[in-house]
């Protein structure tokens, strides 16, 4: 029996992650499912937003499906407290050091972007982000200057044996794509990136099928926008990997529609949608369920070795999203049940 953990968490998590249930239940695989507690959440209920039954759970799982984190409410807690701190504790914990996330304009959704339609079109892509480095991991805190200011710090790092494994999985994404790599890094300004850049030359020797090439992350965000169907697989570190995905989204139509992938060496992964807990629409019927359903086709693909329900899934979303059944970030009126109901009926 394969064990699915839902982490439904904050927000509108637990909307898009209901959804997201009801379409693999609707697909007659043989799953179990087990529900608990994480995010601000957890907090409430248990002191703590990773609690460690939650963290357990993920353990023992095969693949975990998770929903959102980010509670408001609780930003004046100490840092190891907030919400967020659930999601980074799972990665780590986990080993979760690949993050996949695609993004591609599906049909229909042309007007959606902000970008001319033309240029909307043409985007394919996929973000491999390094998960468990760089600044979100590094040493932090705040202290006194000899001049008595305040002074925050946080330490961007990153080893050659971390860069060389996310720019393995960078060339294999590439390599089952359509062959070309746009590693991104800032190597004119940081040792870090410079760093970044020499290994991944390096590793491109495994690789002579998949073609390799270089960007400042300045550019890479301007260059999305630009002309975004140049990019077919772009890895880069966990801080612009954060950055860029999200500013893909928003070209891609609406970051309702981006799932994600976090992977381990084994292929045990976390899969999630990209958006936030959004606080202001939960409990509205208004969350798009998008994201979190193709998160779950993901998992099917990656760490459930199913990649033929994986495909159902992921052409009934593009079918009802293609018919007109949107929420409202989309333009449409539908609600959140009401885009569940009509993915549910293509399968």
């Amino acid at each position: 029996m394969t064990l699915i953990a839902i982490l439904p968490g904050d927000g509108i998590g637990p909307e898009v992650t209901t959804e997201a249930r009801r379409a693999l239940e609707a697909l007659a695989y043989d799953l179990t499912f087990e529900e608990a507690p994480v995010g601000g959440a957890a907090y409430r209920a248990c002191g703590h937003p990773l609690p460690e039954q939650t963290l357990d759970l993920a353990r023992r799982a095969d693949a975990v499906l998770f929903g959102a984190v980010g509670d408001p409410d609780l930003d004046g807690l100490e840092r190891a407290l907030r919400p967020e701190q659930a999601i980074l504790g799972l990665r780590r914990e986990l080993a979760l050091f690949a993050n996949l996330r695609p993004a591609r304009l599906f049909p229909g959704l042309e007007d959606a972007s902000a970008l001319r339609p033309e240029v909307a079109s043409a985007i394919d892509l996929v973000i491999v982000r390094e998960l468990t480095g760089d600044v979100y991991f590094g040493e932090k805190g705040q202290r006194q200057t000899a001049t008595g200011s305040r002074q925050g710090y946080d330490i961007m790092a990153y080893d050659e044996h971390e860069v060389a494994r996310i720019a393995r999985v960078g060339f294999e994404t590439a390599r089952k794509r359509r062959g070309r790599l746009c590693s991104v890094d800032k190597a004119n300004v940081l040792e870090t990136s410079q760093l970044w850049r020499d290994v991944v030359i390096e590793v491109a020797a495994d690789y002579a099928d998949v073609e390799l090439s270089h960007m400042y992350v300045d550019n890479a965000a301007m260059q999305l926008v630009r002309n975004p169907g140049q990019f077919d697989v772009i890895v880069t570190g966990n801080l612009f990997g954060d950055i860029l995905s999200d500013q893909a989204s928003m070209c891609a139509g609406s970051i309702g529609m981006l799932p994600s992938a976090a992977l381990n060496t084994d292929a045990k992964g976390l899969y999630e949608p990209i958006h936030g807990s959004a606080p202001d629409i939960a409990g509205k019927g208004a969350a798009n369920p998008c994201a979190a359903m193709l998160s779950a086709a993901m998992m099917l693909r990656h760490s459930l070795a199913r990649p033929e329900l994986a495909d159902r899934l992921e052409a009934a979303v593009i079918g009802a999203v293609a018919d007109g059944i949107r929420t409202p970030d989309l333009g449409g009126t539908a609600t959140t049940r009401q885009v569940g109901d009509a993915v549910i009926a293509r399968l």
